[in-house]
């Protein structure tokens, strides 16, 4: 089940952001550190509702944050429509409940909210050394649009695009 995330929800995903940073950290992905993502971020994405969580069995095991804020680093790069678009953020899978699909429920899920309110394209970034996210959205449907500098990492962010039919 995919639904809002509520306060309650903050402790099992810093739970899952914590395993996530081991693990990032074990293939030499810095992309999320002790300074990124904090609790705070995601607090701020409950307060505005652009947190959702997916729940197997009673047990939240993953999130995405799905809003129309881009970062300002988006602008210049080459996108192929000018047009509202919703933007998928801080997405993460519990790392016992991986290769179940539930990045592909999450993903797939921003795509019906897309389409429920009349957006047909989406938008979102991953570190270029995140080669798992990299591979998802490109297996998702996600086109490779560019790079950016973002967040002072060392390394290029990819930025990806998808267009729905509608």
């Amino acid at each position: 089940m995919i639904r809002k995330a509520a306060n309650e929800d903050l402790k099992a995903i810093m739970k899952i952001i914590k395993e996530t940073i081991v693990e990032m950290h074990s293939y030499n992905n810095y992309q999320w550190d002790e300074n990124y993502p904090q609790e705070k971020d995601f607090a701020g994405d409950i307060k505005k509702g652009d947190l959702y969580v997916i729940e197997k069995e009673g047990e939240l095991v993953g999130f995405a944050c799905i809003n129309k804020e881009e970062p300002i680093e988006y602008n210049g790069l080459n996108w192929s429509l000018n047009e509202d678009v919703f933007v998928v953020h801080r997405m993460a899978v519990s790392s016992s409940h991986r290769q179940m699909g539930i990045g592909t429920e999450l993903i797939n899920f921003a795509d019906e909210l897309a389409l429920k309110n009349n957006i047909n394209y989406l938008k979102t970034d991953t570190y270029s050394l995140n080669t798992k996210m990299n591979t998802f959205f490109k297996r998702s449907g996600y086109d490779l649009i560019g790079e950016m500098s973002f967040l002072g990492k060392e390394k290029p962010f990819y930025c990806y695009e998808r267009i729905l039919e509608i």
